[in-house]
């Protein structure tokens, strides 16, 4: 899927697809790729079905074209000539595919167009392995989100040149999640009137959506044995709630009255003040039971200066080892997990936060990767978008 023409320009047209702009780590990658190529003067298009994000990324300067392009049905034809449609007017120096099923479309929708734009892939996950999965090895080069991912591609799909591959670690933002973060009164009133079983003691946070995978289980278990050990601890697991998941809720509810902490568990949905609920934690969990590529969670709370207690594998268990090793356990050992947990609520060692991987890091880098295929010279290193 290599491009025909190399352009030398001082200004691109760059266009990034992803399924849709909704709240998660790939979506939020593809905003600040955007916001960077907008704040560096490029023609940033983001095509997409839409999303809670639209808004936005368009404030930041990008455009936004709504096709469902995450979307398999009958349909699809249609997408694919819509988007082939699309590609020729934008005539694109560079395309970045963020999903698989999107990149699909795209290499059919440039079926014989000339001059072929460039072609970036990020792999934002550990996808089955498989020819469907395939296709984001097939880009001019492939941006894997850790070294994590990097020797899973190369394990997995041994036809893949490493020299295509680039490693950028996402990142957090250091003005969104800052160790200053002020909270209001008015903020601590209101969260603690929904969760009054937070109010007192520590508190213990895992973010995460509703899905076994996540680890919900091990942490329920966890804040029994912590208690046990005369720690008045407190649990919320953020994000968990979630519609069609009311089975599960209530496997973890009938695991917290076993386990005799019902009372000191609070179930949410996902919310929108997260820096806030990092800022009243004591200790951060990432117990997810499969490796994960990446683990934004543990970055942004590094960022904030929060400890975070993780299973030592995946990107997690890369990230803890980089930049907080005492929050690492072996993987589904409780005895392990509980003993670091109450070491960290004891005295927890202070956070490296400066280390921490950064938004503009990835700006940085990923406009980097663009230049190196467009023959510019890659941005200054101090660049930073807004």
């Amino acid at each position: 899927m290599g491009h025909d023409a190399k352009r030398r320009k001082s200004h691109w047209t760059v266009v990034q697809i992803i399924p849709n702009l909704g709240t998660g780590g790939a979506e939020r990658s593809t905003l600040e790729v955007a916001r960077a190529l907008a704040f560096a003067g490029h023609r940033s298009v983001v095509i997409s079905g839409g999303g809670r994000w639209v808004k936005r990324l368009t404030r930041s300067g990008s455009e936004h074209i709504k096709l469902p392009v995450g979307v398999k049905s009958l349909l699809i034809i249609v997408t694919l000539l819509r988007l082939r449609q699309q590609l020729k007017a934008l005539a694109p120096d560079l395309i970045h595919v963020r999903s698989r099923l999107p990149a699909w479309l795209v290499k059919f929708a440039l079926w014989g167009l000339s001059p072929r734009p460039a072609l970036v892939s990020t792999v934002h996950g550990l996808n089955s392995v498989s020819a469907y999965s395939r296709i984001l090895t097939r880009a001019d080069r492939v941006i894997a989100v850790s070294n994590t991912t990097r020797d899973y591609l190369l394990r997995h799909y041994p036809k893949l040149d490493p020299e295509c591959i680039r490693v950028i670690p996402r990142g957090a933002d250091p003005a969104e999640f800052s160790p200053a973060t002020v909270l209001t009164g008015d903020w601590r009133g209101q969260f603690y009137s929904n969760f009054p079983m937070l109010a007192k003691g520590v508190l213990l946070t895992l973010p995460g959506r509703g899905t076994r995978l996540k680890g919900h289980a091990d942490a329920i278990k966890l804040l029994a044995r912590v208690r046990a050990a005369g720690i008045d601890a407190r649990l919320l697991l953020l994000g968990v709630v979630e519609d069609n998941r009311l089975h599960y809720l209530h496997e973890l509810q009938s695991l917290a009255d076993e386990m005799g902490v019902a009372d000191f568990l609070a179930l949410s949905a996902a919310r929108s003040d997260i820096r806030e609920i990092y800022a009243i934690s004591d200790l951060i969990l990432q117990l997810s039971t499969h490796p994960e590529s990446f683990g934004r969670v543990v970055a942004e709370a590094l960022c904030m200066g929060k400890p975070v207690l993780g299973y030592d594998h995946g990107g997690v268990g890369e990230l803890l080892k980089d930049f907080y090793p005492a929050g690492r356990a072996p993987l589904g050992n409780l005895d392990a997990l509980t003993e670091r947990a109450k070491a960290l609520l004891r005295n927890a060692p202070p956070v490296d936060n400066a280390r921490v991987p950064k938004v503009a890091d990835l700006q940085r880098l990923t406009l980097s990767v663009y230049a190196e295929l467009l023959e510019q010279a890659p941005p200054d290193p101090a660049f930073d978008a807004p």
